[in-house]
């Protein structure tokens, strides 16, 4: 399943994604995520039929993911934010 954790506003559309297959909530990206904005939770609340750990967005920080999110959309060493980088899974995207 895939859940989507942001928001849309006139500037644009601001979300996380996170394959909920693919994640094994190995942590990397929590560890990786210099805004603390993911963090691994025991069971999928988005999906009752996974019972096991998942990353997810934290909710307090998804209403602020185009803030949150900026020091890695403007690093010049990657074009893609960090928690995508370190994902071994490939369980992560993002929309901008």
């Amino acid at each position: 399943m895939l859940a989507n954790y942001g928001y849309s506003d006139g500037s644009g559309d601001y979300f996380i994604t996170i394959d909920t297959q693919r994640c094994n909530a190995c942590g990397a990206c929590v560890m990786a995520c210099p805004s603390q904005v993911l963090v691994t939770v025991d069971e999928d609340p988005n999906d009752p039929e996974n019972d096991g750990p998942v990353v997810v967005a934290h909710g307090d920080r998804v209403r602020k993911l185009r803030y949150e999110c900026d020091p890695c959309k403007s690093t010049a060493n990657t074009t893609m934010p960090i928690c995508v980088v370190v994902c071994k899974t490939f369980a992560i995207s993002h929309s901008w």
